[in-house]
């Protein structure tokens, strides 16, 4: 299956399309979003929790971090797997609901190639960090295991962090580049796996073939992304803090009770815009362009 290539402007449409993901069926595609937001908080609520309550050593700190990674690889995968398939049934107006959202944890519904295609990027991920930790950033990892041991030890009274190592600028480049590259490979391999009925190394290698054929609207994307979640997250923090204080002049858990709708509600707008990217750049690279539908 070949990968199209798009124009620059896409990365401007993608981000447009992914702000409006949800007018058509709002109350399934905002619904599958807050489901998707709490299971993801689930593994993050119990590593914390342990964490407050063990305090482990380093090395045993950054295994439970190991062992919340694995547990995230096989459920995320099947979550935006089924989140996509929310979102593409939401938007071709065919009827779906937010629990659609678990269809890929039942038999025969693609869960096993989703989970697949999760260990895989999983894979290429830790293989392409190993690689840059291991060259350009070899001082990088003991200048973070000080870092944690710090923070663990709650930080001594007028301890000063760990001065940053060499090499950090460049590692830091690199993993910038990649991250940017592996986001669109995830997009349309995901793509593939969940809509397209792609086994998992296929749907990888069309996430890499699809990633390389589109970096320049990918880069528009990533800067359009920038600059528009730095434009909102001024005008939410204004919001927010004026909330704080007029409400803190009246109550404190007054305050509480306002600021937390208000986060919970910034998580799902970007679940929905997030997954909502995904999916356009997956339908104008790898499935039925907009225009065609």
């Amino acid at each position: 299956m070949g990968m199209r290539a798009s124009g620059p402007a896409a990365g401007w449409s993608w981000l447009v399309r992914g702000i409006n993901t949800g007018r058509r069926n709002p109350k399934a595609v905002f619904g599958a979003a807050a489901l998707l937001a709490l299971c993801g908080l689930v593994p993050s609520a119990v590593q914390l929790l342990l964490q407050a309550t063990l305090k482990p050593a380093p090395a045993t700190l950054l295994a439970l971090m190991g062992a919340t990674m694995l547990v995230g690889a096989v459920l995320y995968p099947l979550l935006c797997g089924g989140f996509l398939q929310v979102i593409d049934a939401a938007e071709a107006g065919r009827p779906t609901r937010a629990t659609a959202l678990f269809a890929p944890f039942r038999s025969g519904q693609g869960g096993a190639r989703l989970v697949g295609l999760g260990a895989c990027l999983l894979l290429v991920y830790v293989a392409v960090l190993a690689a840059v930790m291991l060259t350009v950033g070899r001082e990088l990892g003991a200048w973070y295991l000080q870092v944690v041991a710090q923070a663990a030890a709650g930080g001594a009274a007028g301890a000063t962090p760990p001065t940053l190592p060499s090499g950090f600028g460049a590692t830091f480049a690199l993993l910038l580049v990649f991250g940017l590259f592996y986001s669109g490979v995830y997009a349309i391999g995901m793509g593939q796996a969940a809509l397209g009925g792609r086994s998992a190394l296929d749907a990888l290698r069309d996430g890499f073939a699809g990633a390389a054929r589109n970096l320049l609207p990918m880069l528009v994307l990533a800067v359009c992304g920038l600059v528009l979640g730095v434009v909102a997250a001024l005008v939410l923090g204004l919001v927010v803090g004026l909330v704080v204080v007029v409400a803190g002049l009246l109550s404190k858990v007054l305050a509480i009770v306002l600021v937390v709708p208000v986060y919970l509600a910034l998580i799902v707008a970007m679940y929905v815009v997030m997954f909502g990217v995904m999916h356009a750049m997956w339908r104008d690279i790898a499935g039925v362009p907009a225009v065609a539908a």
